[in-house]
């Protein structure tokens, strides 16, 4: 699971899955879009959530397959 941390809410920490991401818009604020079509909007920048992303993946071995 990743750590983000939504917009708006006081600071209200979540922790999602990754693999259900469609995408992320990345412009004046950082927008997760949900496989379910769920919008959240979290105060880290994209570089981070691509970093943990990639860390939780190797966490799993979810690269084991790519190396």
């Amino acid at each position: 699971m990743v750590e983000v941390t939504i917009m708006g809410k006081l600071n209200k920490v979540l922790y999602l899955n990754p693999h259900q991401i469609e995408y992320i818009e990345a412009d004046a604020s950082t927008t997760i879009v949900m496989l379910s079509g769920k919008r959240l909007v979290v105060q880290e920048d994209y570089s981070t959530l691509f970093n943990r992303i990639v860390e939780y993946r190797r966490l799993i071995g979810g690269f084991k397959n790519e190396e």
